[in-house]
């Protein structure tokens, strides 16, 4: 990205006046210098802050204050990437993605039923041998009653290469002519699951910098809109320097920290970057943990199991126990934290045990299906579970069918709080929406409204839910990082069915206003 960011620096805020602190009868001023909060005294107690060309006070009118949101699990550019690509997630079958497919592709002019060069004036993809790739993404086909193929994909598509993807991001379908494109021979169903799938992925995020630049502005803008201060993006190329170029160009939107994964450790340790490492001088963007993929994924029948799969198969380990602790004993010596993905209870069993042969914590990422021997484990171990609560909404169906018996077993977060384990939430957007408010809702009552709640025993306070979903404290107080938003509601007192449809008024990142609408 070149020159500034677009909408130029966040406006700093000297003074937050009337709020309602949670848990409080009544209203407080909150008074910040430059990235904190230095009094919160009764309403009116302290004079109005002056006004100047940098700074501005805010009358909340009575609102909610309390800590802003993280997300603890993003792949961020594929996020902001969404909006540019065709999406399946409405699909309920095969045939159903097919039209979405097919009405997306005519209106950009490209497909089986236009002409070479068709598209008219702006269309960027055409169907005549090279035209330009079509991605498509959020492909429930897991869920589906019948299967996508290759062969339905060249019907819709012709000779423009298309690519659909999965929503776990495990798994994606390409059709004949994104096979040619790659140099593979056309054949079988066009199915790439796992590391292969991967590499594709990666291959797919090449957008020019300036273009991502823009739909990363345009995605933190969203987030900010819902309530939320800072992210752990998870995306799976080298991301640390990217970041750093865009608060370059005054990117001020979001607090980040970046991780990597084991085919760029060795570039992150000979760079000394350890967890925590600020790489810019505003401390908004840091160095995150290694990520390790240990095993696939539900939608996929990957995820590695105790219990087998319809066919026999217990899913797949994608490395080994030694390889594993030894990429974890590197990354821990080398001062990175560790991120380990873990959706089977059989991963999962493996990756406490090498947190338990290691003597070290870190985070199990997802921690979808667990054995009950290895709920007392996380805390005991000091590992964190970071879990996506908008998906056990999403996968409500999946896991009945796929992994029959064990639904009581998924996403055991409260007994997992029981046992003292400290559990973090994120949404894995784009395979949910980057929305806080929605995975807090899935917490809270294990069910989309309207819904029966799925394993209720397992549904968790709003305020563990809250706690969750940020790093501040629920009541912001003097000496505190301001990092805070505004809410029209309190999410103490409303109903919980409406957790998801909370709006937010303002949200503030270090003593800047990230979005206003008020």
């Amino acid at each position: 990205m070149t020159g500034s960011w677009s909408m130029g620096a966040s406006p700093a805020v000297a003074q937050i006046r009337n709020v309602t602190l949670l848990g409080d009868a009544g209203l407080s001023d909150i008074t910040i210098a430059g990235e904190r909060i230095v009094s919160v005294t009764p309403a009116g107690e302290r004079p109005e802050q002056p006004t100047t060309a940098a700074t501005e006070v805010i009358d909340a009118d009575g609102r909610w204050l309390t800590s802003g949101l993280w997300d603890e699990h993003v792949h961020f550019a594929q996020w902001a990437e969404q909006s540019t690509r065709l999406d399946l997630g409405a699909a309920t079958h095969a045939g159903a993605a097919l039209e979405l497919l097919a009405a997306g592709l005519a209106e950009i002019g490209a497909g089986a039923g236009a002409g070479a060069g068709a598209g008219g004036s702006g269309s960027t993809v055409a169907s005549s041998p090279g035209a330009a790739e079509v991605v498509a993404m959020r492909a429930r086909a897991a869920s589906w009653p019948d299967a996508i193929s290759r062969e339905a994909l060249d019907a819709v598509a012709g000779a423009t290469p298309l690519v659909v993807i999965g929503v776990d991001l495990h798994s994606l379908w390409l059709n004949s002519a994104a096979m040619r494109a790659r140099g593979m021979e056309p054949q079988g169903d066009g199915h790439i699951i796992e590391d292969d799938c991967f590499a594709l992925l990666r291959e797919l995020d090449n957008r020019p910098a300036h273009e991502l630049d823009v739909l990363v502005e345009r995605a933190s803008r969203s987030a900010a809109a819902r309530g939320v201060v800072g992210i752990v993006d998870l995306e799976m190329r080298w991301c640390l320097d990217e970041w750093a170029r865009r608060e370059a160009a005054g990117f001020d939107l979001l607090r980040v920290e970046a991780a990597v994964y084991p085919d760029q450790l060795d570039r992150a340790l000979t760079a000394e970057h350890r967890s925590g490492d600020h790489l810019t001088e505003s401390g908004r963007l840091r160095v995150g943990p290694l990520k390790i993929i240990t095993d696939g994924s539900l939608g996929t029948s990957t995820a590695w199991c105790c219990d087998p799969y319809a066919d026999g198969s217990f899913g797949r380990s994608l490395v080994s126990a030694p390889a594993l602790q030894e990429l974890m004993r590197r990354a821990h010596s080398g001062g990175l934290n560790l991120a380990i993905h873990a959706i089977g209870d059989r991963a999962g069993a493996q990756v406490l045990d090498a947190f338990e042969a290691l003597g070290i914590g870190g985070r199990i990422e997802h921690a979808q299906l667990l054995r009950d021997e290895d709920l007392d484990r996380f805390a005991q171990l000091g590992v964190e579970a970071s879990v996506q609560p908008t998906h056990l909404v999403d996968d409500r169906e999946l896991t009945e069918r796929v992994w029959p018996g064990r639904a009581p077993r998924a996403f055991p977060l409260a007994s997992l709080d029981a046992r003292g384990t400290r559990l973090v939430f994120g949404s894995d957007a784009p395979v949910a929406p980057l929305d806080p408010w929605e995975g807090i809702h899935a917490a809270v009552n294990r069910a989309r409204q309207g819904d029966a709640p799925w394993t209720a025993s397992e549904r968790v306070p709003v305020e563990l839910a809250l706690m969750s979903s940020m790093r501040g404290p629920l009541v912001p107080g003097r000496g505190d990082i301001a990092d805070l938003v505004l809410l029209d509601a309190d999410p103490l007192s409303m109903p919980a069915s409406h957790l998801d449809d909370m709006r937010v008024s303002a949200t503030v990142v270090g003593g800047r206003v990230t979005h206003r609408a008020l």
